[in-house]
């Protein structure tokens, strides 16, 4: 184990975690170089049962002999390598070095994987989610958390949608983001939807937007729970899907609603959306 005291809150060693943004951990310049932060015992663990290597470790003192004990030793384990950093200090430090309290006292830098064919990780599937716009963090996350609960085969996003791997969001799914195959269904933006959608639909899927339109079926439509391959898309909020997705699916369907609410935030309606149309 390789224990460094942290002292010098200006090293280089420590920026990963104080002063890249989520584009500088992205790295699109030197792909195989790019990281990302993994929050909580619950989420790394999860993360390294997954295959993710770890390039060091930042956390309270206590934790090095504590809940992080086993994480630490699974880590060495897993790439053989009992010379990875596990930086430390004591709570009131590290709280001035990140600018806020560590997330249950264990943070870890990991290696980010390379992107996955879209059309390689759904060929097989039959009930997958399409993500449209959606940039907020916490939504994507949740989204993960409720596709992996209710067994979803995959997720894919839009290209303007947030990056799964953001630290937020990897939190907020508690890891699902490792669990769930997931990839960017289009790499530009001006490809989306109309390349997207031919794909979806030469790979044998019916579409279902979810969108308040005149034309909407309600979500317990027989023939749309009983379709053999089913991409339910979702928007984001606030603006909902664009007109051409809507247009481009094979479906357009609603959550009925009650005491005149008219929606359902993205990542409740996903709940919802995913148990209803689960593969029968």
């Amino acid at each position: 184990m390789n224990v460094i005291e942290v002292t010098n809150l200006n090293d280089n060693n420590l920026a990963v975690y104080t002063k890249l943004t989520e584009a500088q951990l992205k790295n699109k310049l030197n792909p195989e170089n790019a990281l990302f932060i993994a929050e909580s015992p619950k989420v790394i663990n999860t993360a390294l049962d997954c295959g993710y290597e770890v390039v060091s470790f930042l956390m309270e003192r206590k934790h090095i002999e504590g809940q992080a004990k086993g994480i630490i030793e699974k880590a060495v384990k897993n790439q053989q390598d009992e010379n990875i950093p596990v930086y430390t200090g004591e709570r009131e430090v590290l709280a001035s070095l990140t600018g806020y309290e560590l997330t249950r006292g264990i943070l870890a830098a990991m290696k980010r994987p390379k992107g996955k064919n879209a059309e390689e990780i759904i060929k097989d599937a039959k009930r997958i989610c399409l993500l449209e716009g959606i940039v907020d963090s916490t939504n994507i996350g949740a989204i993960f958390r409720s596709a992996a609960a209710l067994n979803m085969d995959a997720v894919l996003l839009s290209p303007s949608c947030s990056d799964p791997y953001n630290r937020r969001a990897v939190r907020v799914s508690m890891g699902t983001v490792f669990q769930v195959p997931w990839a960017f269904i289009e790499e530009h933006k001006a490809l989306w939807p109309e390349s997207g959608m031919r794909k979806l639909h030469a790979l044998g899927f019916k579409t279902a937007a979810m969108a308040l339109e005149d034309n909407s079926v309600s979500i317990d439509d027989e023939n749309l729970k009983n379709e053999e391959k089913l991409c339910v898309i979702m928007g984001t909020e606030g603006e909902g899907l664009c007109d051409k997705t809507i247009e481009l699916s094979d479906y357009v369907v609603k959550i009925p609603m009650a005491h005149g609410v008219d929606s359902l935030n993205v990542a409740a309606a996903s709940s919802v959306a995913f148990w209803e149309l689960r593969k029968r």
